[in-house]
Parts: structure tokens; sequence; C-alpha cells
């Protein structure tokens, strides 16, 4: 999913229309490329069953795909699965690869997973973000990591670059999960800084918020 916008859309369906139109009116929306913060992570860790939430056009999810993971790619648009699964078969790895549609204010997938990857997992609508973290915490295997990844300051290129936009720290994106300390443990709590490139090839510096959530037992 992309920038974190107002949430001024209500009815029921309109998020799966709205995220559906985003990707049918483009060819391609992104590059195609990981993450760098998941593949860093994801590369010091065994391979096993992940969960890449909010897939887009899979570019997470191929790479983890391609390093050994077996992958369910989650999405609210049926064309970003599509286009994931035709990602995945370009790639040669498609048989390591399940898409699965749900809208996460609704439904969460099924299953235990050693790594879940939760990358800018923003929306225009009302998503009620800890509640969906928190099950995604509870589906994590034991020594299993659930990775957060969130926008830790403006870029000129997002939707709406308001330069007062509030950003919270990883610490609060933590402690919102509510997790049982001696079950849950943060094992990076973060304010990386990138520089990032644009959808028109512009460049910034921008700041990540990381949250790295080990489930120890």
């Amino acid at each position: 999913m992309s920038d974190n916008l107002h949430p001024d859309h209500h009815a029921a369906g309109e998020a799966a229309r709205f995220w559906e139109n985003h990707y049918s009116g483009h060819d391609t929306l992104w590059k195609g490329t990981p993450n760098p913060l998941l593949a860093d992570t994801a590369g010091r860790l065994t391979p096993g069953r992940a969960l890449d939430l909010g897939c887009g056009e899979g570019g997470d999810t191929v790479w983890l795909a391609t390093h050994g993971w077996q992958v369910t790619a989650v999405d609210i648009a049926l064309t970003a699965l599509a286009r994931t699964e035709r990602h995945a078969a370009e790639a040669g790895v498609r048989d390591r690869v399940a898409t699965e549609r749900h809208d996460l204010a609704a439904t969460f997938p099924a299953g235990a997973f050693h790594l879940i990857s939760a990358q800018y997992l923003h929306t225009p609508f009302d998503l009620p973000r800890a509640r969906v973290l928190r099950q995604a915490a509870y589906a994590l295997t034991p020594g299993g990591l659930l990775l957060i990844v969130d926008h830790g300051s403006v870029r000129p290129w997002a939707w709406t670059p308001d330069a007062n936009a509030h950003f919270p720290s990883p610490e609060d994106v933590y402690d919102a999960l509510a997790l049982d300390p001696t079950e849950w443990t943060p094992e990076r709590l973060d304010r990386p800084q990138r520089e990032a490139t644009g959808p028109g090839a512009q460049t910034a510096t921008v700041t990540d918020t990381v949250i790295a959530v080990r489930r120890t037992t």
C-alpha cells in the first residue's frame, strides 16, 4: 500500500475500489525491487514461511521467494495480486507464492509464520492498524519475527506532502501493540535514514520507522 492520507472515505467496499483503481490505472506502479530494510533483515534469517501484508505488485514477495521463503502474499486489490503472481512466475518461483485477497480491517490470513512483513502499511481509509499488527504478532511461530517499516518523514513525491505531518516514534508503534513482554520482545526500534528515489526519478533523504518484534515463546 502507499502513502498515508487523511481518512475521508468510509463506505463499505470503498477501500477495495480505491486500491483496485489505483493499480489498474497504471501498467506498473513500483520498481519491482524489495524494500531494502526487508532484504537486509530477511537476509540474516533462515528461510521458512513468510507473510507479506500489503504485497502490492510483489517486489518483496518475489525477493523472499527467490531467497528460499514460502510466501503468502496479501493485498486488498486483485490487480496487485495478479501482478504478484505474474512476477513470481517470471522469476521462476510461482510455486513458492500463494496469494490471498484480504481487507485487513475485516479479515486476516490463517497460519503461522516465521517472518511477517508489514512494509509501509498505510492507507487513506480507517484501518485498525494496531489490531492488525497485533494479529500479526500472534501469527508468529515461536522465534518468529514481525518487521514493521513505516514512513518516518515527508517525501517530496508523497500524495500529501504535509510538512507538519506527525510520524509516530517506533516506541509509540510498539507500545500500541500492547504485547505481553513475556512472549514478545522488541528486537529493533529505530529511525534510520536512507537515500530514496521517487516515481519521477527524484531523490531525497528519507527516514524510516522500524519496529522488529521477536516472539520468544
